[in-house]
């Protein structure tokens, strides 16, 4: 199998954090529209989060945050956002790079992403006699799922993980799976 140089895996990425970034930044500037609500989880442990020691504490992995009712002063930039929350009545301020966000859905429209880690040297496994390509640095650890390598990024509708009742209606689609949601991949909608 040929080496992927250009990594279309790592551009797939940042191409979807963009909509993260764009979505939070709309709602930075102009406020949640309808009932759009956001869902960001996210890994507490990576370069460049921030949060206090008393929640990182609470969340040593991952954490989820829920952008809908009581939150304040939420920044966006190129790189992350930073947005005030309450936790248990105490205020903290949270700084997140798009690098370390791991999941984003809006429960209101059943929209989400899913990130996949994929580690920038990963490749197919080399022909004998090949050396494997080296990591670059910087995007910190990731490990794809084995029957995925080289795979396109899932789009994902992710259960979040304090999940809001469903709206109850009589026009429910049968069609559509119950429960988290059907994983896309972007290879199903390309010319083959």
């Amino acid at each position: 199998m040929a080496v992927d140089h250009i990594r279309y895996d790592l551009l797939a990425q940042d191409a979807l954090r963009g909509v993260v970034r764009t979505v939070l930044a709309d709602a930075a500037k102009n406020g949640l529209p309808g009932e759009h609500h956001f869902y960001v989880s996210f890994d507490t442990r990576a370069e460049g989060v921030r949060l206090s020691p008393r929640m990182l504490a609470q969340y040593p992995q991952e954490m989820t945050v829920v952008l809908q009712h009581q939150f304040w002063d939420l920044v966006v930039t190129d790189v992350g956002f930073e947005v005030g929350l309450s936790f248990g009545g105490i205020p903290e301020r949270l700084t997140v790079p798009f690098a370390a966000v791991k999941g984003f859905f809006d429960p209101s429209v059943q929209f989400g992403l899913q990130f996949e880690e994929v580690a920038e040297g990963s490749q197919a496994a080399p022909a004998d006699g090949e050396e494997a390509a080296p990591a670059r640095k910087g995007r910190g650890k990731a490990r794809p799922p084995a029957e995925h390598k080289g795979a396109a990024p899932a789009i994902t509708v992710p259960a979040p993980a304090n999940p809001e009742p469903a709206p109850t209606t009589e026009s429910k689609k049968p069609d559509k799976p119950a429960g988290g949601g059907e994983v896309v991949r972007l290879d199903r909608f390309r010319k083959k």
